[in-house]
């Protein structure tokens, strides 16, 4: 029974959406592959999205960074969480491969956990990289270089990615610079059936509204200036997460009773921030997409860029995004034209054919 061991970094669920489609393709050239997930994401992300058999092994791969809501990256406790996971660093690496030496698999693979690429190495069992960024990356514009610990956890950041075999560089991505191979890939997406009948009837929408999806992502949003969303005529917005009760153009995507994905692939715009699967399934699908920027995550201008080249996008201010003033965004993302055909979403069998010849 050939084994793939996947370190699957919990921080949100965007590592989790970037595997299981390469997973799904490397069950269709690897036959009876099974899965071992070891992560902190839960078990309900992949029961609907996972078609090979799997089992998960819940415990902690990385950090990422400690978020107060899905905007703002909290700088203090994210080093202070890295400082905690790095202590005892050899240990750790130690204790984890002692895991994967017990489950046998034939190969390693982490998106884009540091720990599990080098307990993976400490094995000798082929290790991968998968990812459009790394931790390091990340880390290193939050570095306070009066500090010797956070030079200390990057280096050890770095170290540990420069073991492994090999890295999937998924497109669009950071300029990785750790890992000593890297193969470039195509994106990673599996949208959803666009099914807009099945949606507008289900929330009520009129012939001539628009229905706006709002949703940040894996990490929730947690207030949305639900007044101003109620009094713009024309629209229709449904949003993930909470919703006040009485409301009728503002409704709960917990209450549509379909997945985030068709109601995605469904709606005529997301407004959003820019994350990595967000963009690039809206940019797949045509969707135009309104989003809020971060400014401090390395990621972002990749996304945007790619959304600008291949799709329509216009950028809506923290504050406008607040007060509800959508209205100019989002009429600017529905003039702009489409520029340039988008890549094929390939990614994912890309990586695939890679990984089949170390399963």
């Amino acid at each position: 029974m050939p084994l793939i061991w996947c370190s699957i970094s919990g921080h949100g669920y965007g590592h989790a959406a970037q595997v299981v489609p390469v997973l799904n393709a490397l069950g269709r050239l690897v036959p009876d592959l099974h899965a071992i997930l070891r992560t902190t994401v839960p078990a309900g992300f992949f029961e609907p999205r996972l078609d090979i058999p799997w089992q998960l092994n819940v415990g902690q791969q990385d950090v990422g960074c400690i978020q107060d809501g899905p905007l703002k990256i909290d700088v203090s406790r994210t080093w202070a969480a890295h400082a905690v996971l790095h202590r005892d660093w050899q240990q750790k690496i130690e204790t984890e491969a002692a895991l994967i030496r017990s489950a046998g698999p034939a190969c390693v693979l982490s998106d884009i956990s540091h720990l599990g690429i080098a307990a993976g190495a400490a094995t000798g069992i082929p290790t991968i990289g998968l990812c459009s960024l790394s931790w390091d990356l990340v880390l290193e514009p939050f570095a306070d270089p009066a500090q010797r610990e956070q030079a200390t956890i990057l280096r050890q950041i770095r170290e540990a990615y420069a073991k492994a075999d090999c890295f999937l560089r998924v497109a669009p991505a950071l300029a990785v610079t750790a890992f000593r191979s890297v193969h470039e890939i195509g994106p990673i997406a599996e949208p959803a059936v666009p099914q807009p009948a099945a949606l507008r009837k289900a929330i009520g929408a009129g012939q001539s509204e628009r229905v706006v999806l709002v949703g940040f992502g894996g990490i929730a949003l947690r207030a949305f200036p639900v007044e101003h969303m109620e009094a713009m005529d024309g629209f229709r917005f449904v949003v993930d997460g909470a919703v006040p009760n009485g409301l009728t153009r503002v409704l709960s995507l917990a209450s549509l009773g379909m997945t985030f994905k068709a109601v995605m692939a469904s709606v005529d715009m997301i407004l959003t921030k820019p994350g990595y699967g967000t963009i690039v399934e809206a940019v797949a699908l045509g969707i135009p997409v309104v989003y809020v920027r971060r400014y401090n995550f390395p990621d972002e201008p990749p996304l945007v860029d790619h959304l600008h080249r291949y799709g329509r996008g216009a950028e809506l201010p923290l504050a406008d995004f607040l007060q509800g003033r959508w209205n100019a965004a989002i009429e600017l993302a529905f003039a702009r034209p489409v520029s340039s055909t988008p890549p094929p979403l390939s990614g994912a069998q890309d990586a695939a054919h890679i990984l089949k010849e170390y399963v």
